[in-house]
Parts: C-alpha cells; structure tokens; sequence
C-alpha cells in the first residue's frame, strides 16, 4: 500500500533518480566529500545548492534528503507506520550484542516500550526525583566556586558531561556516581567508545569487522559486555530492593524502578531485555543531548550580551538561591527556557535524522520505494531568513512572541516530531535550565570560547558537540 505524506493527487511523481544532487564517485558515491566528523555540515552545504529535496549516495546506496521543514515534518509524523530509523544502525547495534530500547525498537516492540519510558518520564514523575536532581547541581556549584576562586580554566563540555551523568544516575537509577568531584562512571566510559562506533560502522562501506577485528573492534566487544553487566547489575539491585519493599511500587524512587514496575504489568508485553535497552537509551540521552546543549546554550549567552543580562535578571528574580530551587522556579523560568529553545535552534545536538521508509510512499512530489533511505536535515530552515528574521542571531526574545510575530515551532524541532518525539524532552529542560539558573545566580562568566578564539568546532559523534570551549568564571558578591 502506497502512502502519500503531501502530494495533491493531481501532481505529477517524480522518481528518486529524478532528483538533482552532487555528483557522486563510482562505488563510494559522495563519501570522498564527505567528512564523517562534520557530515551533518556537507548536507546542509548540498541543501543551499540543490534545494528543499535532493538526493546523495552513502557508497552505493541512495539516500533522498528532505531539507524543507514541511517535509521533515510529514516523514517524521509518518512514524512508526511508515518509516522507521534504518536498519543498518540496528544491524550495527545488534552485531555488537546491544539490547534496543526505545529509541531503536521497532512496531509492537516500540509502542510496548513507549508506554513504560513515557510513565517513568512523565513530568509528575521526574518532579518527584528534583531535589536528587538540586543536590548535583550544588556539587558543580562547589567545583566551579573552586575553580573561581583558583582562576583556573573549565573544560566545560567536561564537566557538563559529569553533571548529567550525575544526574542520571540519581534520577535513572538511584545510584551516587559523584563523577563531579572526580569519580569515575564505569558505564559512562564504556557508552562513550560504544556510541561513536556505531555511528561510524553505520556509515562504513565494508563490513570489515565481520571477518577480521582490528585491536579498536576488540576493545569495542569488551566495552558491551562490560556495559551489558554494568547495567544487568542496576536491574538486579532493583529488583532486591522492590523484594524488600512491596510498597515502593506504588512510589517508585527513581526511573529504573518505575521502568521495572511497568514492565512487570500483565499485558506490557515487555521482560528485563528491554528494561535493559532503556537503561541503555537513558544513560545516551542523559549525558551527551543534554550536555551539548547547555555548552552551546551559555556560549551563545556569553557572545550575547544583552541576552545574558535578561537571562540573569530573570533568574535572580525568579530563583536566586541554588540551594532552594524548586520545581516552581524551574517552571518559571521563561526567558531561560527560550534561551535554550534558541540555542537548540541554532546548534541542535542532532543536526540530521536518517529514516527508512516501511512501505512505498510519496513525500513532496517524489516516489519513495519501499526500504529507500531518507535524510532529514534538523537546520535549514531553521536557520533561513525565508522562515525566521534574521534568523543568525541568537535572539530568544522569537519564542516569546505571541500572535503573527509567534514563532513557528514546527521549523525548529530538537526533539523531533510526532508520536516518537522524545520522550525526555521535560527532564532535559528542567536540567538546562537548573545548570544555567546556577550558574547565572552564582557567577560572572569572565570568558567562555576556544583557545583560538574562533567559534567552537561542530564535532559529529552521534551528537554535536562543541570542541575546545573553556570557561572562567568569578563569583557573584550578593
């Protein structure tokens, strides 16, 4: 059955050869003019040439890129039904023994897991777990505070990094990691050669490591099982604890136990292999999207002025004391919240969604077969005056306007679109926006760039992330 996403019936289809595109190399198509660590930057390069829909080869494979963010937004909301996310980044996954959660699980599977990820993310629930969430967010306050009173540069994308693998491991799993004060996460250094490899595997022409496995392939192999017992252990100290205390199933202290509680209803459909997966999914969407955007979000701030002084009046009128945050605050916080709408705007942490279509369909005026490979480019319209004045400058004040001047919230889309939007999105706001309402109470930035002064480097790595970005800091005097 064909599916068709915009299309009036009477347009003429075009078919994917049809399309315009950069000319590709025999056997590794565009590749050679690609660079995998700023990929997502030769797309958007190949958008402002050839236009809203366009076509590329990954080797020797055709690949459809919708830049337009109607299109995107129609293939993202054709989901589950009528596409999926490709099947090589599961083969991938699958190969090195991972365990999908909800964000590679597919058809019944995902809507199993969805309901319990959404239940144990649902904002009443993650409200319940803020104060754990405050008490993180005090010990970077005392390792900035020493670091200000040292004069000593931060390596920010580092120590935002340690903040959220903190918190997700006293929200996720009622675990005390304290990586902020210098501890180590065992899972943490595991998740961040895993995921790298898989994205780099997804986009390998030859399959190598399926004959031969270089030394980086064999260290790769002892990082999953090590992840795999890592994480078997949490499920199993959650369990003990449940045993113990009947009770706590009504009031699950923390998201892993809520997640094991879901899945042990009746009809979920669901046993410890996927509560397994979604430790997994938690621990990515707790460090890497959450991180990258705060150290974008306080540059942008820090380049901005006028922004940064709105941002903190705001907070020291709504919420001037860390140590007495509370979810009120947090709610209040607008201008904040704009901030980081705006930043995600301008440096989305996933610049690109790939897709793969389940059924023949039909998006634009284009003929997409059955298994075709789709490229959906998260900054182009975004970040086009066409769609949003001037819209190179990080200008929170968009998201606030109301009435013809509102913005469009559909031409920017962070967290997706659709039924499979993240389902993290509150708890990752609440978490920017409690690092940043911290810092801007507690501190004066002195500095915040690069060694070289130049704009901070997009490095692709599953997410985008800043390089090099270091900060100084001096503390406020009330």
């Amino acid at each position: 059955m064909e599916n068709t996403i915009t299309a009036p019936a009477a347009t003429r289809l075009r078919t994917v050869d049809s399309l315009p595109g950069p000319r590709p190399w025999p056997l590794l198509g565009n590749l050679p003019n690609m660079d995998l660590r700023h990929i997502h930057q030769s797309v958007e390069e190949w958008s402002k040439r050839f236009g809203p829909m366009f076509k590329i080869s990954i080797g020797s494979t055709t690949t459809v890129v919708l830049a337009g963010h109607d299109l995107v937004n129609a293939a993202l909301r054709d989901r589950p039904d009528g596409f999926r996310r490709p099947s090589i980044t599961a083969q991938v996954s699958n190969e090195m023994g991972g365990r999908p959660g909800v964000f590679l699980a597919e058809g019944a599977a995902w809507r199993n897991q969805r309901r319990m990820v959404m239940t144990a993310l649902a904002p009443h629930a993650v409200k319940a777990y803020f104060p754990s969430l405050v008490s993180v967010g005090l010990r970077l306050q005392k390792r900035w505070r020493q670091a200000a009173h040292d004069g000593s540069a931060i390596d920010l994308t580092e120590d935002l990094k340690r903040f959220s693998v903190d918190v997700i491991a006293g929200l996720a799993f009622g675990s005390e990691v304290n990586t902020i004060d210098g501890g180590e996460d065992v899972i943490q250094r595991h998740m961040d050669t895993i995921l790298p490899e898989v994205s780099r595997r997804s986009f390998s022409i030859f399959p190598y490591w399926r004959y031969v496995k270089l030394p980086r392939d064999h260290h790769l192999d002892n990082c999953v099982r090590e992840l795999d017992k890592a994480v078997d252990e949490l499920i199993a100290e959650a369990r003990v604890r449940l045993a113990a205390e009947p009770q706590r199933r009504e009031h699950p202290a923390n998201l892993l136990e809520a997640m094991i509680c879901a899945a042990d209803e009746g009809d979920s459909g669901l046993d410890d292999v996927a509560v397994a997966g979604n430790v997994t999914t938690m621990l990515l969407a707790g460090e890497d999207t959450t991180s990258n955007t705060l150290a974008w979000m306080l540059y942008l701030l820090q380049q901005n002025p006028a922004a940064m002084r709105k941002a903190r009046d705001e907070v020291l009128r709504v919420a001037p004391d860390p140590a007495a945050f509370n979810i009120e605050q947090m709610d209040g916080l607008d201008y904040l919240d704009a901030c980081a709408q705006e930043a995600m705007r301008l440096k989305p942490v996933a610049p690109f969604l790939p897709l793969e279509a389940l059924r023949d369909s039909v998006i634009g005026d284009v003929q997409i077969p059955k298994g075709g490979l789709v490229w959906c480019v998260m900054r182009h319209d975004s970040v086009s005056d066409s769609h949003v004045p001037q819209a190179d400058q990080f200008d929170p004040e968009r998201w606030l306007r109301r009435g013809e001047d509102a913005m469009d919230k559909h031409v920017s889309m962070p967290f997706g679109a659709g039924v499979r939007t993240c389902p993290g999105r509150y708890l990752a706001l609440l978490e920017i926006k409690l690092a940043s309402a911290m810092v801007l109470s507690s501190f004066d930035i002195a500095s915040l760039d690069t060694v070289d002064g130049e704009e901070p480097e997009e490095l692709m790595a599953f997410t985008m992330s800043p390089v090099g970005l270091r900060m100084r800091l001096r503390e406020r005097v009330a």
